[in-house]
């Protein structure tokens, strides 16, 4: 819950800049969407939370946000009780083990972060014996950083291929997170990539494959995932501040 330092003055600070940075960030995203002959409608805000209370969180969610991405598996479940469920859609967009997969079944609508066979296989039992359908985005590491989680470009296919015969999971789409401190024309050329692969892999009509989302973009280059087609753009620190990563 929120940290007991914080003063009812702070706390209404935090709850006023929430709202005008959500203004904000929705003007960014409708003038984007316009300007690239598409719809506001058309492009789903997540609200990425990692590391923000749920206090905050919930005013978000008052304030108009209705879908959150949570990154770790403990902070999520240290929070979910106290979510406005009733008004908000609860995701998970963070690298995801294994063994802690029993821990969102049930619990969130999506799973962004798929990247691997084994981790399908395993969303896709405890979804079977939970009598749940879980909903999951492939993660690409369309930048093919070794130290980033996220399937091979080249080994979308075959993974793809894999997971959509599994039970009790539908694939909805790709995420991405392209290298960071690139130029503006190297991140776009990263999307306009992903965006491609969301096309072709649209034109198969595999069963059990709804390309519905393309979420990539974050605080520093939502606009620009837009442009190159991005569906659905994750917004932390645009939103909630910087991060204040020592308190976990």
């Amino acid at each position: 819950m929120m940290e007991k330092s914080l003063s009812d003055e702070e706390l209404q600070k935090r709850f006023c800049d929430v709202e005008e940075n959500l203004k904000t960030v929705e003007e960014n995203i409708s003038a984007a969407a316009q300007r690239f002959g598409r719809k506001r409608e058309d492009i789903t805000l997540l609200a990425a939370t990692k590391t923000v209370p749920v206090e905050i969180i919930n005013h978000g969610i008052e304030a108009g946000i209705r879908c959150i991405g949570e990154n770790r598996v403990q902070e999520l479940l240290g929070k979910y009780d106290h979510y406005r469920k009733d008004l908000a859609d609860v995701q998970f967009i963070g690298h995801l083990q294994t063994n802690k997969v029993k821990y969102l079944i049930g619990k969130v609508s999506m799973i962004q972060s798929i990247d691997s066979e084994k981790l399908a296989r395993e969303v896709s039992r405890l979804s079977v014996k939970h009598g749940v359908v879980t909903n999951i985005l492939l993660e690409v590491n369309i930048g093919r950083e070794a130290n980033k989680s996220g399937i091979l470009p080249e080994k979308l296919s075959d993974l793809l291929s894999t997971v959509s015969v599994l039970p009790n999971i539908c694939v909805k789409g790709l995420m991405a997170i392209p290298p960071a401190n690139t130029e503006k024309k190297e991140t776009f050329s990263y999307f306009t990539r992903m965006y491609q692969y969301f096309i072709d892999i649209s034109a198969q009509k595999i069963d059990n494959v709804n390309m519905q989302f393309l979420s990539m973009g974050m605080s520093a280059d939502y606009e620009l995932a837009i442009e190159a087609g991005a569906n659905m753009v994750r917004i932390g620190s645009s939103l909630f501040g910087p991060r204040d990563y020592s308190k976990k």
